[in-house]
C-alpha cells in the first residue's frame, strides 16, 4: 500500500491536470472571438453546414422509384416554411414531419 504523501501528491496532479484541461478552452476563448476569420466563419458557416446536410441526406436517393419524392417534398417543405417564418426549429420540425409522415405511409416500401 503507497504511503500516504504519495497518495495526496497523486491526487494534487489529478486535480491540478483536470483543472488545467477544464480551463484551458476558456482561455483560448477569449483571443478568438476578437479574430476576423472567426466572425467571418460565424457568419458563413451555418449555411455552408446545411448545404453539407443536405447534400449528405440527398446523396442516396434511388431517383427512378417514387421513394424518392417523400425526401424531396420534406425539403421543399422545410425550405418553404423556412422562408415564411424564418424559424429554423419550425422548419425542421415541420420538414421532419412531412418526412416521417410520407415515408411511412404513402411511399412504404
Amino acid at each position: 500500500m503507497p504511503d500516504t504523501p504519495y497518495l495526496v501528491a497523486a491526487v494534487l496532479v489529478s486535480a491540478a491536470v483536470t483543472w488545467g484541461l477544464r480551463a484551458l478552452p476558456f482561455a483560448v476563448l477569449g483571443p478568438l472571438r476578437a479574430s476576423r476569420t472567426v466572425r467571418y466563419l460565424q457568419s458563413r458557416m451555418p449555411a455552408g453546414i446545411m448545404v453539407i446536410l443536405v447534400v449528405y441526406c440527398l446523396r442516396d436517393l434511388p431517383v427512378t422509384r417514387t421513394a424518392v419524392l417523400a425526401p424531396l417534398a420534406a425539403l421543399a417543405v422545410t425550405v418553404g416554411v423556412h422562408l415564411w417564418r424564418r424559424n429554423a426549429p419550425l422548419s425542421i420540425l415541420a420538414g421532419t414531419a412531412v418526412n416521417v409522415a410520407l415515408a411511412s405511409t404513402v411511399f412504404a416500401h
